[in-house]
């Protein structure tokens, strides 16, 4: 019986989180790609260096001229005069220039007399740089800078190979990111109040309200409004904020309502993080009051009928029916609800997406938008797949301990332990 519980926990919950752990460790993104890399001298590998080695990083960033093998070979190819390879070859095999006057100093004084058009051609054919040159191997850039003329020790070598590798590394550099970033803490402070104010205005206490209020209701009545409260979740989620769009679009509905008492139209959607915020709340609220409704409305329905019948007879009013024994008994629904309901709001985006996309600016981007927006959505076309899985692991871990506080504040131990009267 528990083993296919466990399986299911396994494959649906376990590996997910221990494989996010393992990508918020590295620095994968679409540049780096989620398998080894090469070595590359980029122009940003250069201004990497410059701290640490700035003569190098001068050095590899400017072309240098070498006297090697396959110039030599390339210059018989021209059909020049012979005996410029051949002193090349014998006078200045392996010579490095690290710039093409001084190359070109050397060529003008060869017996020979090359033009100034063939000293051009010539030094042309002895260029050699590696900036922007692909190497497969580490060893590869070492013997390429080595024919440069560039003598590294093993501590530089290993400065320049992090400094040019192109594929991903281990790091814990996302989690430093993510606790220095002023846009991080901006995005932190939008998801606590998203999840909070939802939370505590609609999905634990408007839900009550409602599976109180139609308790009291006339059966069939109640169950009609229980289906229209129902609406907003069984409607596909493209829809529901489309119904929500067409209220809150300029051409909507409120801005022409407004308009017959002289408010220009606007969209309330984005026109202020105010209006922005009070319709995200709203969209996400009704979703969630909507469950809340029906497991406390159940809950309710399993309070035997003689508690109140006796409490009626004992002259208690509605309210103090709902204080005295309707909620002492709803503990562990609104436990359930209040668990389920942060969880579901802190890894849920879809409506913020459809709605505002986090906007206006990014005044409702919660963190797990923020998330997709950095590993799957990036606006500068670089997905940071590493970074996106730490921000995502951040938000396990914050639904971790919420779960346990939660538990903890709900006295989770008296709830599940033994009656102190048996029947």
């Amino acid at each position: 019986m528990i083993a296919p519980a466990a399986v299911m926990i396994l494959l649906f919950f376990l590996v997910p989180v221990v494989l996010t752990a393992i990508f918020a460790m590295t620095n994968m993104t679409t540049a780096t790609g989620i398998s080894g890399g090469a070595w590359q001298v980029t122009q940003g590998a250069v201004n990497r260096l410059k701290a640490e080695m700035p003569d190098l990083a001068g050095g590899i960033a400017e072309p240098r001229f070498v006297i090697d093998e396959e110039g030599l070979v390339a210059l018989d190819a021209l059909k020049l005069k012979a005996g410029f390879t051949a002193e090349l070859r014998s006078s200045h095999m392996g010579e490095v220039f690290p710039s093409r006057r001084e190359a070109e100093r050397v060529i003008k004084a060869l017996k020979d007399r090359p033009s100034t058009r063939e000293v051009k051609q010539i030094s042309d054919l002895f260029n050699r740089s590696v900036l922007n040159t692909r190497f497969e191997t580490r060893d590869e850039l070492m013997a390429n800078l080595k024919k440069l003329g560039f003598t590294l020790t093993p501590a530089e070598q290993q400065t320049v190979a992090k400094a040019t590798y192109t594929g991903w590394v281990w790091t814990t550099e996302n989690f430093r990111i993510i606790g220095n970033s002023p846009d991080m803490a901006s995005i932190f402070l939008n998801t606590a109040f998203y999840v909070a104010t939802t939370l505590l205005v609609f999905n634990v206490s408007y839900a009550l309200f409602l599976a109180i209020t139609t308790h009291y209701m006339p059966a069939s009545t109640a169950s009609i409004f229980r289906a229209i409260w129902l609406l907003p979740r069984i409607t596909p989620v493209v829809i529901y904020v489309l119904m929500w769009k067409w209220l809150t679009w300029d051409s909507g509905f409120i801005s022409m309502f407004m308009g017959q008492f002289g408010y220009p139209p606007k969209n309330y959607l984005l026109d202020s993080a105010y209006n922005a915020w009070f319709f995200v709340i709203l969209i996400n609220g009704f979703i969630g009051a909507s469950m809340g409704m029906l497991v406390f409305s159940s809950a309710i329905k399993a309070i035997p009928q003689t508690q109140f019948h006796a409490s009626e007879v004992d002259g208690a009013s509605r309210w103090q029916q709902v204080r005295h024994v309707i909620l002492p008994q709803l503990r562990w629904p609104i436990l359930f609800v209040t668990c389920y309901q942060t969880l579901s709001l802190l890894a849920s985006f879809n409506e913020i997406l459809l709605s505002t996309r986090g906007g206006p600016g990014r005044a409702t981007e919660v963190w797990s938008l923020a998330a997709y927006h950095t590993a799957l959505n990036n606006y500068t076309g670089n997905l940071e797949y590493g970074l996106g899985a730490a921000m995502a692991l951040v938000l396990v871990v914050v639904g971790i301990v919420l779960s346990l506080i939660y538990l903890r504040i709900f006295r989770y131990d008296t709830l599940i332990s033994k009656p102190l009267i048996e029947d």
